[in-house]
């Protein structure tokens, strides 16, 4: 099994448990979407696509069924959710730093005059 594309929909402005929603292609032929990355009490972790039963139990809809293939999911996702926010990090701090400068030259044009 080739996990071959992994897109990462980062929560923005949360301040609960679930960082990230995950959407994963295997072999370029089946996806698997709303992966969860969760921030527990021991670090992150992935909970897979799951749904609401008549007991009130909530079930996975898909998920690896031996070790191997879980510890490789979970790597994948936790690495790309990682890759992903550090680039959402930079690009914010970017953005903040034009900002800023495009403040520090109207100020100092509004000096000149």
């Amino acid at each position: 099994m080739n996990i071959t594309d992994v897109k990462v929909f980062i929560r923005e402005g949360n301040q609960n448990q679930l960082k990230a929603f995950v959407n994963m292609v295997i072999d370029d032929a089946f996806i698997i979407r709303n992966i969860k990355v969760i921030e527990g009490n021991n670090g992150l972790f992935v909970a897979m696509p799951s749904r609401k039963v008549a007991s009130g139990e909530y079930r996975d809809i898909a998920h690896p069924i031996n070790t191997e293939t879980r510890r490789l999911v979970e790597d994948t996702i936790i690495a790309k959710y990682k890759e992903t926010l550090s680039e959402a990090l930079t690009a914010a701090e970017t953005r903040e730093e034009e900002a800023q400068e495009k403040t520090n030259e109207y100020a100092e044009e509004s000096e000149e005059l």
